[in-house]
């Protein structure tokens, strides 16, 4: 088994509060755990990159936006802009969500260029990951949503938006850094509730985590 400091198990983590019913304090306290346990980023929806952005300035801690979230089904357009905007407001990484009806639908050109909108739209240093929401697709659409994403310049692709039936299952992370080697990122999220879940998907290749339980996970680091 992976070993890991609980300070660099943190450094893997985007700290995230995404239910619609989160209020105000709810994002007051992630920024006082991100703040505290040093977590790579957190990760909100689009209207509140403003408020964390301003409560984590000169921390360290990375803003990360969700786009599209959580059904990936609106216009291109749409999300270009929601993108453009959560960066004009303070977000330095973006996750959005693919098409997914297209893949299905094999449209492969309507994903990439779905894809390639965002990113476009958000030309690096912006980090943009690309949530393929794994429990939806065979293998085969997981792959082909992997080379997608790589071919339109996305840095990670992701399990899952926490939304859908399913999360990440280190098969899943596993197939991914498989299709998409090593220089693209692969984010696990979705269920990952305790430190063994944790060390499971970045033994399995994932090089960030999408969690609501990072303090507990933290906490419950090995002695």
């Amino acid at each position: 088994m992976k070993t890991l400091t609980a300070t660099e198990m943190a450094k893997y983590m985007d700290h995230t509060v995404l239910k619609p019913e989160a209020d105000e304090a709810a994002f007051d306290k992630l920024c006082e755990e991100a703040r505290e346990y040093q977590f790579k980023a957190v990760c909100v929806n689009s209207s509140r990159v403003w408020y964390v952005a301003k409560k984590l300035h000169g921390t360290g801690v990375e803003i990360c936006s969700v786009v599209g979230f959580p059904l990936g089904a609106m216009d291109s357009r749409a999300k270009a802009f929601e993108a453009q905007v959560a960066v004009e407001n303070g977000a330095t990484e973006l996750d959005m969500v693919m098409n997914i009806g297209a893949l299905k639908s094999s449209d492969i050109k309507t994903v990439e260029k779905d894809i390639r909108a965002v990113r476009n739209a958000v030309p690096g240093p912006a980090i943009l990951k690309v949530i393929i929401e794994t429990c939806l697709l065979s293998d085969e659409e997981k792959v082909l949503a992997c080379r997608l994403s790589k071919n339109a310049e996305a840095d990670f692709v992701k399990t899952s938006t926490g939304f859908s039936p399913g999360g990440a299952v280190v098969e899943d992370i596993a197939l991914m850094r498989k299709t998409v080697g090593l220089d693209m990122g692969v984010k696990a999220s979705g269920g990952i509730k305790n430190w063994n879940d944790a060390i499971s998907m970045i033994e399995a290749g994932a090089n960030r985590l999408g969690v609501s339980s990072g303090v507990a996970i933290i906490q419950g680091a090995p002695n």
